[in-house]
């Protein structure tokens, strides 16, 4: 018997920055038939209320050192504030979606990640997503949106990278149904170069991903957010996209994707 679709789709960059794309996308979003998943960042929007609240934000490598007190914001802008706005419009929208964290019903567990080199503070790493839980929602026709928001069962809270959470979300219910994972944000794709908006690199295996590291066109933030991709793709998620808001409207032309030969 056929597995039956699942769009899993990663909203983050600028377009949920800006009120106007992220509401136009998710209009697009809410159209997409059968089931479906939506996970979103925000940390752009925590950066502004930490820095607000006289909190200095510290990245490394791109990656968010999370203390205590940054924790706290994360929390309450990730899982409160986004979540719930996202929530509210897909309701408009008439898409019947339910705003989670990786500790309701305990869908998302992971660990606070291991001390080498740099210590990321409370950063959580994923051990475990609960694809039957989800898959109960997902029959009785609701959508869940994830915000990057897990626990450790031993009453922590932990921020976790979107991409991952998506990237595992996708891995788990591969078991259930084909599994199609979207990441979104403001570029159309993988670019050859970024001054060249158009310049969209439509396919990227493993071989050319590695080259495209070395070349320097792929670095920074794109590349745990490709390593992500590969990494769904090794443990059974059927198709990997990268794109923009349009990526969701199955018309666009530009985008990119992803494969391992």
């Amino acid at each position: 018997m056929k597995k039956q679709l699942l769009k899993i789709v990663k909203i983050g960059g600028n377009v949920i920055n800006d009120e106007i794309a992220l509401s136009l996308f998710l209009k697009d979003f809410a159209t997409i038939e059968g089931p479906k998943i939506l996970v979103h960042g925000g940390g752009r929007r925590a950066t502004e209320i930490a820095s607000e609240m006289g909190l200095k934000p510290k990245m490394i490598n791109g990656r968010r050192v999370t203390d205590e007190a940054n924790l706290e914001v994360v929390t309450m802008v990730y899982a409160g504030l986004l979540n719930k706005k996202i929530v509210a419009q897909l309701q408009q929208f008439s898409c019947n979606a339910l705003g989670l964290s990786g500790a309701d019903a305990n869908c998302i567990l992971a660990h606070k990640r291991i001390v080498k080199d740099i210590d990321y503070g409370f950063a959580g790493d994923v051990d475990a997503v609960n694809s039957e839980i989800i898959d109960i929602l997902l029959q009785n026709n609701v959508t869940p949106v994830f915000c990057a928001i897990t626990h450790d069962k031993n009453g922590q809270l932990l921020n976790t990278n979107a991409d991952t959470i998506a990237s595992e979300v996708a891995i788990a219910l591969s078991d259930l149904y084909e599994t199609e994972l979207n990441f979104v944000f403001e570029l159309k794709g993988v670019l050859q170069s970024i001054d060249d908006k158009n310049s969209v690199i439509t396919q990227i295996n493993l071989n050319k991903y590695e080259q495209l590291v070395e070349q320097g066109v792929i670095s920074e933030g794109m590349i745990p957010k490709l390593y992500n991709c590969f990494n769904a793709l090794e443990k059974g998620v059927g198709i990997v996209k990268i794109g923009d808001a349009t990526l969701v409207q199955n018309e666009t032309k530009f985008y990119t994707t992803l494969s391992l030969k």
